[in-house]
């Protein structure tokens, strides 16, 4: 047995999944803490790597959410912690085993785009891979990322976001490696070639997922705005204004599981 057949088997074990959308959370994102089903931390499951990055729990809940239950990834993995993109994508093929087919990625991430301000929501409609890695080297190979990022899927949160009075943005997502935060020269070439925010995940997960032919839809918080060179950050910075988005977040969330996908 491999051990993602071995991880997948010991959480059969412990609750019976029938959930078919996931979401992972990105940092300082704390949302649908009531109404859990079922919680274990990642230490407790075998093979899962651990959470090392401060705003990540390193949890898997199942919440009630209106009439559907959701698996809620709190915590990923990062190619700066050390990780393989082996690695940081091990949580979607657990999701894909468990019977998710739609995944909620979501980051926090820097705003790129000049007319964006810190706690807006971005919906991803494309990204740009200048990580250096690849989870599918090996194999499976050449699969297809248009509409990576569902373009049905992302309709349909625009259509709430406007029903429900949530300003929606839509932008490009560059995916580098970090964990140094980029430099006023990487920021002016981040947004020559089209980019919208940066982040320092969700793009190996998204290329997994899409191998595995889940539908995904991507969300961005924008915990700050690169738009002079004498603007700084910290990860504390990005943990508070997370918190403060994860309102919106979760009643957007809320109203689109509502309406039934």
């Amino acid at each position: 047995m491999n051990k993602i057949d071995e991880t997948i088997g010991f959480l059969i074990n412990k609750y019976n999944f029938e959930q078919k959308i996931g979401m992972i959370l990105g940092s300082g994102l704390d949302i649908f803490n009531d109404f859990i089903l079922f919680s274990i931390d990642y230490k407790e499951i075998p093979n899962m790597p651990l959470s090392t990055v401060p705003g990540h729990k390193g949890r898997l809940d199942v919440v009630k959410v209106e009439s559907n239950s959701v698996i809620i990834m709190r915590g990923r993995y990062h190619l700066y912690e050390g990780y393989s993109s082996k690695d940081v994508v091990f949580p979607i093929e657990v999701l894909k085993g468990l019977g998710v087919d739609i995944l909620v990625i979501t980051n926090a991430s820097g705003g790129i785009n000049e007319t964006y301000v810190p706690g807006d929501i971005m919906l991803i409609k494309d990204h740009i891979n200048l990580t250096g890695e690849n989870p599918l080297i090996g194999g499976p190979n050449f699969v297809d990322m248009k509409n990576a990022y569902s373009y049905r899927l992302r309709q349909q949160f625009k259509e709430i976001g406007k029903n429900i009075g949530i300003e929606l943005k839509e932008g490009i997502y560059v995916g580098v490696k970090g964990p140094t935060y980029e430099t006023p020269a990487e920021i002016r070439f981040f947004r020559t070639i089209g980019g919208d925010a940066v982040g320092m995940s969700t793009v190996l997960e998204v290329i997994k997922a899409r191998s595995l032919g889940i539908e995904v839809v991507g969300i961005s918080s924008i915990t700050n705005v690169h738009k002079d060179e004498f603007s700084s950050v910290t990860h504390e910075e990005v943990l508070e204004m997370g918190k403060r988005i994860s309102r919106n977040l979760e009643i957007l969330l809320r109203e689109w599981i509502k309406r039934g996908i």
